[in-house]
């Protein structure tokens, strides 16, 4: 049966996550936290996360990097929604930002470090696979 995901209720849970990459290509990866009850656990991923009630992806993306890392970007760009078939179900909005930063010096609170990573370094990197199809979207689309 195909489920379409561009499709939206009131009951659909819903998130967003942010795709940066810095001047030189390299994207930037959240290494989350191995703890049990939450989504992906020990697993490489974009910053993100869910949006609270009556709160819209673009809000939830500004504040979720705000929160996750102190990271404040200029240029957040709506890509595409994915939903997270195997994990928490949500329907996830995709944006993508530049930022060339210290990622070592942010401040993180949530996950066990953030590293900016070559797209060719992402192959042996565990990465949930809705994200893994995001990035590789995004990928498909920029100018070589």
């Amino acid at each position: 049966m195909h489920q379409d995901t561009t499709a939206d209720s009131p009951a659909t849970a819903r998130g967003a996550v942010a795709i940066i990459a810095n001047r030189r290509g390299e994207l930037l990866l959240h290494l989350r936290d191995d703890l049990p009850g939450i989504a992906w656990p020990d697993h490489w991923s974009v910053l993100g996360g869910g949006c609270d009630p009556g709160e819209d992806p673009a809000a939830a993306i500004v504040r979720e990097l705000d929160e996750e890392a102190g990271l404040a970007v200029e240029d957040l760009t709506e890509l595409f929604e994915i939903r997270d078939e195997h994990g928490s179900g949500q329907l996830i909005t995709f944006f993508a930002a530049s930022w060339d930063g210290d990622e070592t010096a942010l401040p993180l609170a949530e996950g066990v470090k953030l590293q900016f990573l070559a797209p060719e370094d992402l192959e042996i990197r565990t990465i949930p696979p809705f994200i893994r199809d995001g990035i590789n979207r995004y990928l498909a689309t920029r100018p070589a």
